[in-house]
C-alpha cells in the first residue's frame, strides 16, 4: 500500500497540484484580460486580436488539462499502474501541449518585435525568433506523436531527446531575452541624466530580472524533473503551469500602463512612458520629455506602437 500510496502522490497528485495551481493563475490572466479590454480601448486592433487569441488558447489549455485530470482520476481510478505503463496518456494532454506551445511562441513573438523596436538593431531578434519557432516545431512533433502513443513509458523513451531539446531552447530564449533587456535598459541609464528618469529605469531593470527569473525558472523546473524524475508526473504539473506565466506576464505587462501613468503624474507631468514588455519583462519607453537635461537620454527616442 505504501507503493501504491507514493504512486499516487507522484503521479496524479502531482497533476492535480498542477492543474490547481494553473487555473488559479487563469482566473488571474481572465481577470487582467477583462481589465486590459475595458482600460484600454484605444489599443490596436492587432495587440487586442493577441491578447483575445492567447486568451482563447488559455482557455482551451483549461478544458485539455481538466479532461485529462477526468480520466486519471475517475475513469483510471483505483488502477494507479495502469498510469504509467498500463495504457496511453489521453489526447487531451497532447492538445495541451499544442496549445501551450502557440501560446508562448505568440507572446514570445511579440516580446522579439518590441525587443526590436526598443534596440532598432536585428541582432537579437534574429537568434530569438528561430529558437521561438523551433521550439514550436518541436512542440507540435511531440503533440502529434502523443496522439498515437501507446504508453506514457514508452513515448518518454522515444521522444524524450526532442521534449529535452525543445525545454533547453525555452531556457536560452528566455535568458537571452532578459539579459538582452537589462544590457539594453542599463545602457540607457547612464545616458539618463534626469534623476528621476534614473530611478524610474532602475524599478524597470528591477522588473526585468524579477519576471525573466520567473519564466526562465519554470522552463528549467520541467527540464530537470523531467530528466531526474520520468517515472512521475511531476515534470506534468510544472508544465501545465508554464503557458500561464507567459500570458500572466504579458497582460501584467499592459496593464502596468496605468500604473506608470501615475508615477509619471506623480513626478510633476514631465515624461510620458508607452510600456512594452519582452517576455512578460516589462519595458517603458520614454516618448516624449520637456526638461532638458533628459534630450541626451537613449531611451526618448519616439516609441512605435505596441504592434
Amino acid at each position: 500500500m505504501e507503493s501504491i500510496s507514493v504512486i499516487l502522490n507522484t503521479t496524479t497528485g502531482a497533476y492535480e497540484i498542477g492543474v490547481l495551481v494553473s487555473y488559479m493563475l487563469l482566473g488571474v490572466m481572465t481577470t487582467q484580460t477583462y481589465i486590459y479590454f475595458t482600460r484600454f480601448p484605444d489599443d490596436s486592433w492587432k495587440l487586442k486580436a493577441l491578447v483575445a487569441f492567447v486568451w482563447l488558447c488559455e482557455f482551451a489549455h483549461a478544458i485539455s488539462i481538466a479532461q485529462t485530470l477526468y480520466v486519471y482520476t475517475i475513469v483510471d481510478y483505483g488502477q494507479p499502474l495502469i498510469l504509467l505503463f498500463g495504457r496511453a496518456a489521453p489526447k487531451s494532454i497532447s492538445l495541451a501541449v499544442l496549445f501551450s506551445g502557440l501560446i508562448t511562441t505568440s507572446v514570445q513573438g511579440f516580446f522579439s518585435l518590441r525587443i526590436y523596436r526598443l534596440s532598432r538593431q536585428l541582432f537579437i531578434p534574429a537568434l530569438i525568433v528561430p529558437m521561438t519557432f523551433l521550439r514550436l516545431v518541436g512542440t507540435t512533433i511531440v503533440a502529434v506523436a502523443g496522439l498515437g502513443m501507446t504508453s506514457i513509458e514508452s513515448f518518454v523513451a522515444q521522444w524524450g531527446g526532442l521534449l529535452t531539446a525543445v525545454w533547453s531552447i525555452g531556457v536560452a530564449s528566455d535568458v537571452t531575452i532578459t539579459s538582452t533587456l537589462v544590457v539594453i535598459l542599463l545602457r540607457q541609464r547612464r545616458i539618463c541624466e534626469n534623476m528621476r528618469t534614473g530611478i524610474l529605469v532602475d524599478k524597470i531593470i528591477a522588473w526585468t530580472i524579477e519576471t525573466g527569473i520567473l519564466t526562465t525558472a519554470s522552463w528549467i523546473a520541467i527540464l530537470t524533473c523531467f530528466v531526474t524524475m520520468k517515472n512521475n508526473f511531476i515534470w506534468v504539473a510544472v508544465f501545465v503551469v508554464n503557458a500561464r506565466l507567459f500570458s500572466n506576464s504579458l497582460l501584467a505587462s499592459l496593464n502596468s500602463r496605468a500604473s506608470l501613468r501615475a508615477i509619471n503624474e506623480a513626478s510633476s507631468g514631465s515624461l510620458h512612458f508607452t510600456p512594452a514588455s519582452v517576455n512578460g519583462v516589462h519595458m517603458t519607453k520614454v516618448i516624449q520629455v520637456t526638461r532638458d537635461d533628459d534630450s541626451n537620454c537613449g531611451l526618448c527616442d519616439d516609441a512605435s506602437s505596441a504592434v
